[in-house]
């Protein structure tokens, strides 16, 4: 099935050439993917001039003549911003022109903008980043991610809905289970909002509600959904990511001390290699917006190339498998 995608190529820390390479090598990758390059043209087109030969059929600019910042307000991008790469990469799933949009950009700004030009399916009042965990065992997705900060009781009982009908419509899990992030197992531990979320999300028998998960066990894989307020969501999945780089410079470290390591780490290199790439966090870099009735992918604000090309994977996963309309079909009577 042909996918097209529309992505802001302006927006994030390291500028168009990242995001043009990304996008060529994603057309390489995938023969039924076509890409639409939101940006400025003259911009895009020299940065296209140095990339290896690409199928021109496959790919398109559209002009967007201004960039939403990342110290934009999300007001200034609804605003005053109605020309950024951001807004017309967004327009382009909002009028059919394309099943998802990728971008590096302002997660708050992206998020307004989203809820202007795509809308949020009924029942659900905002948005949530959620992205896939590397764990020990099965497949366990986290979510909020930062897209919301402050969240009630009931924006964490709609997460937990959407994250349940998401991992059902991309895995097929039959009642996935759920977990609250929280300060301890016992269920008196946690402030109100998250005691409360709990009882909603329990009271709700078509959830598969297995109680609090704390920090520690995020990687374990001991549930399917993990759910959390944006505000600890993010700061977990920043800090995980720190001790993943930590732990990858201790073993290039540790392997070239002296001979015996060097060896050592020969013998073990398939080994290592495999640790490695297991707990890298551009390997799951690309988190979906998720409640909008269209596929958004926010890519991480640094990321190079690399990391473009696996927020497009993850836009194509979704799109071959119809995420939003799976998710519709869920949301019906998952929400009471």
């Amino acid at each position: 099935m042909a996918t097209t995608v529309a992505l802001d190529a302006m927006s994030g820390d390291l500028g168009p050439r990242e995001a043009v390479s990304a996008a060529v090598n994603s057309l390489q990758e995938h023969s039924d993917l076509s890409l639409i390059l939101v940006g400025d043209t003259p911009v895009l087109r020299q940065h296209l001039s140095d990339c290896p030969p690409y199928d021109n059929n496959r790919l398109s600019i559209v002009h967007a003549s201004d960039v939403v910042t990342m110290n934009d307000k999300p007001s200034v991008a609804l605003r005053s911003k109605r020309a950024s790469s951001m807004r017309i990469a967004l327009e382009q799933v909002s009028l059919g022109a394309a099943q998802a949009c990728v971008s590096c950009g302002n997660t708050g700004a992206l998020m307004a903008l989203g809820r202007f030009l795509i809308k949020t399916f009924p029942g659900i009042d905002r948005p949530a980043i959620i992205t896939r965990l590397p764990t020990v065992a099965n497949c366990t997705y986290m979510l909020d991610l930062g897209a919301n900060v402050d969240c009630t009781a009931e924006h964490l009982y709609q997460f937990a809905v959407m994250g349940a009908a998401m991992h059902e419509a991309l895995h097929g899990t039959p009642n996935p289970s759920v977990r609250l992030l929280n300060v301890g197992a016992e269920e008196m531990k946690g402030n109100e909002q998250v005691r409360l979320s709990a009882q909603l999300i329990q009271d709700n028998e078509a959830l598969n509600y297995q109680g609090f998960i704390e920090g520690s066990d995020l990687f374990s894989g001991s549930c399917d959904l993990i759910v959390c307020d944006g505000f600890v969501g993010n700061v977990a999945l920043k800090t995980s990511e720190g001790l993943a780089r930590l732990l990858r410079s201790n073993i290039q470290k540790m392997a070239g001390r002296n001979w015996y390591t060097r060896l050592a780490s020969r013998l073990l290199k398939p080994y290592i290699n495999q640790l490695m790439m297991s707990s890298d966090p551009d390997r799951y870099n690309g988190a979906s917006l998720l409640g909008l009735q269209g596929i958004v992918i926010k890519s991480h604000g640094q990321s190079d190339s690399q990391r473009i090309e696996q927020a497009i994977r993850q836009a194509i996963i979704e799109a071959q498998n119809d995420v939003p309309r799976l998710l519709n079909d869920q949301l019906e009577h998952l929400l009471v």
